[in-house]
């Protein structure tokens, strides 16, 4: 961040010019909500919230920090897990809020497509698919919360990665305000596009570092004809990854999440979330949450995961299952698996590693290395949870019962994570599959990471930023050489 300096009364007087007094924002109260990650564990300052309703006030607002050597944070509905969108602590930084922006500028059934701007919440994305008979492939538990501008920032995933892949798998296109203040305008929806450089697959990702997006076109798939929720119960995670795959090979591209869910993370949810209830009684030490779905008119697919569920059970592959026999039933599943993030903050602090490694590799790490780091941390417990089909846990690690919780991640938090990283990295594996590397990650990922990766990075982003103004702090480490990032 070498040279920049934070915003003066001129600048902001220019800011409320531009903006007007519902997008020019200083009052303490207003701001203060969107000053903490979701989390809580990192708070920022501002002296100014900056609200925009166009992509014209976004350039002018860039164009005027850029002149002045401003620093922008860019946020989206905050519901990020690495504090990439949480302004730094010196309120040096403008807090810039694209919530405003949640146009729905296109949406076309011809085209399988649909032009977002960036602060549409994806649940208002599925409804607006569903009325023309479209959906849009991507889904997590913050649907309500999260905007498409945070989703292609961060390349989030969702439960439906395992068939239809992560967001950069469903962006056609971008729009976004680089740190120039010119506009990037790279909305067309084309499937096929070689001219040169892909900046759109570079933007996404980025979490706001190279620019900031403002709007998206995104593809979409033929809405559910039908489809079947299942929850069945295993004595291992090599057990899931054996039904997963025959699965795949009996109903095909039917199986569209295959979520796993281990006893302790189900007894968190059923202790903590109201109206929770066990799905299959006794419990089972691991679990699965499956989704298959049908088109209109084609094959049922219940029928298909039925048949496979009893043949798993007969060879004792799966020790119990059952099958919802109502949308209502469906939803009350995915509900468990959709609450084990906020069961985890109910029950107190916890360390949370977001990993990938090859899925072959997944079962094996999962016990052996759950063994290993709680024998490193006596009375630590591993909850590792998630999209066990695309090789992604939640690796999470909660303190022991006896302790008091945030005592012991101050005393012991750095070196158990450093140690799941290691471990990790090991097995050529990521530290971090669909949630970023924010600043929360950013020491452990300058630790492991290749040398070349990271200059790569670094050039990229003296390039596009070479004054750094874009989200400082964040993905990108602090150059070396005196030049910032």
């Amino acid at each position: 961040m070498t040279g920049l300096r934070p915003p003066d009364p001129a600048l902001l007087d220019q800011l409320a010019a531009v903006l007007g007094p519902q997008g020019f924002v200083t009052e303490r109260a207003l701001i203060a909500p969107w000053l903490t990650d979701w989390r809580e564990r990192y708070h920022g300052e501002t002296v100014a919230l900056l609200a925009p309703n166009s992509v014209e006030q976004v350039e002018a607002i860039v164009r005027l920090a850029a002149a002045a050597r401003v620093a922008i944070v860019p946020q989206g509905g905050n519901t990020g897990t690495v504090a990439g969108a949480t302004p730094p602590a010196d309120g040096s930084a403008l807090l810039l809020s694209l919530r405003r922006m949640n146009r729905i500028r296109s949406i076309s059934a011809q085209d399988n497509a649909a032009i977002a701007e960036a602060g549409v919440v994806l649940s208002d994305l599925h409804y607006a698919a569903a009325a023309i008979g479209r959906r849009f492939p991507l889904s997590l538990a913050a649907k309500g919360s999260a905007t498409i501008g945070g989703l292609v920032s961060t390349n989030a995933g969702g439960t439906q990665v395992l068939r239809f892949g992560p967001m950069r798998a469903l962006v056609l296109g971008i729009e976004a305000v680089l740190a120039d203040g010119s506009r990037f305008d790279g909305l067309a929806t084309l499937r096929k596009d070689n001219r040169g450089y892909d900046l759109r697959q570079l933007l996404t990702g980025a979490e706001g570092t190279l620019g900031i997006v403002t709007a998206a076109a995104v593809r979409l798939v033929p809405a559910i004809g039908s489809r079947a929720v299942a929850w069945a119960g295993l004595p291992s995670p090599q057990d899931a990854l054996t039904l997963l795959r025959r699965l795949e090979e009996r109903t095909g591209d039917a199986v569209e999440s295959f979520e796993l869910v281990p006893a302790s993370a189900l007894a968190l949810v059923l202790a903590n979330i109201p109206g929770a209830r066990p799905p299959l009684t006794p419990a089972c030490p691991w679990n699965v949450l499956i989704e298959a779905v049908g088109s209109e008119g084609g094959p049922d697919p219940a029928e298909g995961l039925a048949a496979c569920l009893a043949s798993a059970i007969g060879e004792g592959l799966v020790l119990d299952a059952m099958i919802a026999a109502s949308e209502a039933q469906a939803e009350a599943l995915w509900r468990l698996r959709e609450s084990i993030s906020e069961a985890e903050k109910i029950d107190g602090p916890s360390l949370k590693h977001d990993i990938s490694v090859p899925v072959s590799e997944m079962p094996a790490f999962l016990e052996r290395e759950g063994t290993r780091i709680e024998a490193a941390f006596p009375g630590s417990r591993i909850i590792a949870f998630g999209h066990l089909g695309d090789g992604n846990i939640h690796f999470n690690l909660l303190p022991p019962e006896a302790a008091e919780r945030s005592a012991w991640i101050d005393a012991h938090g750095e070196a158990a994570s450093a140690l799941v990283h290691d471990l990790v990295a090991q097995a050529g594996g990521s530290l971090s599959a669909e949630h970023g590397i924010g600043q929360a990650k950013l020491a452990e990922f300058v630790r492991l990471t290749d040398p070349v990766r990271l200059a790569a990075l670094g050039a990229i982003k003296r390039a596009l930023d070479p004054q750094g103004i874009m989200n400082p702090g964040k993905l990108v480490p602090l150059a070396s050489d005196g030049k910032g990032q």
